[in-house]
């Protein structure tokens, strides 16, 4: 994909979370059919739906060829191939949308190669709109952004998520995990959408993130908002980050990102 194209996508990406930031706006408190997924708390509205819906119907006539992955369109597995395609969160934060807490967002991001070449991630009720072009830097409404200097761990704000899988088995792995690394740093946060936490993170909010059970919609944005702000993504053991792994480590640095793989 040459600059120029990948200047349309760009265009084209934002127009569309912007006419969805609408939608969220209009409806958030006022859903009457929420559904459930996998658990209790792992949530899906009409407005989630709609938001889908109308980015793909959108894309699919600006872009025939390329393929497209969907959270409320997910049938229980993932193809990505070496296609250009977009992977969508339509509302990510649904926990947070229906109770009218305002960290939820629309995450957009891009793959050729099976590699992320753009990410969006736009809050309306926040008025952010982070975007990140491979090589081209990270920015927030326009304005560059960078993550924060951190020297250690241990003067770091971590942010984590307990995540939509409440088994004992989830339970355990999950504060097993935070009792071994949460009382190494300065504080623990956590704000109900992984992709906003990246952006807390690329934005130089917080120093470090960690989260498991996530999906290539959750991370696909916010994995390139974070390198092209300066940031460390990783997988949580150490090795290369994976797209379709299902986790991700993140940090303002690898030194960081080192002393934290779980």
């Amino acid at each position: 994909m040459n600059p120029d194209q990948l200047r349309e996508c760009e265009k084209i990406a934002i127009e569309l979370a912007k006419r969805a930031g609408l939608m969220m706006m209009e409806t958030s408190g006022r859903n009457t059919n929420i559904e459930t997924k996998l658990s209790p708390v792992d949530l899906v509205t009409e407005t989630d739906k709609a938001v889908e819906k109308l980015v793909f119907d959108e894309l699919k006539k600006r872009f025939p060829d390329h393929r497209f992955i969907g959270e409320e369109s997910f049938t229980g597995k993932v193809n990505l191939t070496d296609c250009p395609t977009w992977i969508i969160d339509p509302i990510d934060g649904t926990m947070n949308f229906v109770h009218t807490f305002p960290f939820c967002c629309i995450s957009i991001g891009l793959t050729v190669g099976k590699e992320v070449i753009f990410g969006l991630i736009y809050s309306p009720f926040l008025n952010k709109l982070y975007t990140a072009k491979k090589g081209q830097g990270a920015y927030c409404n326009g304005e560059p952004i960078h993550v924060r200097h951190c020297d250690s761990f241990k003067s770091a704000l971590l942010i984590n998520e307990l995540g939509s899988n409440r088994t004992d088995e989830h339970q355990k792995i999950y504060f097993g995990n935070l009792a071994a690394i949460g009382w190494k740093c300065q504080g623990v946060r956590s704000l109900g959408s992984a992709a906003l936490n990246a952006c807390m993170l690329a934005n130089g909010y917080v120093d470090a993130y960690f989260e498991y059970g996530l999906h290539c919609w959750d991370l696909a944005a916010g994995s390139i908002i974070i390198q092209e702000a300066g940031g460390t993504v990783l997988d949580p053991e150490g090795g290369p980050f994976n797209l379709m792994s299902r986790r991700i480590l993140a940090a303002s640095n690898e030194k960081v990102a080192r002393e934290i793989q779980v």
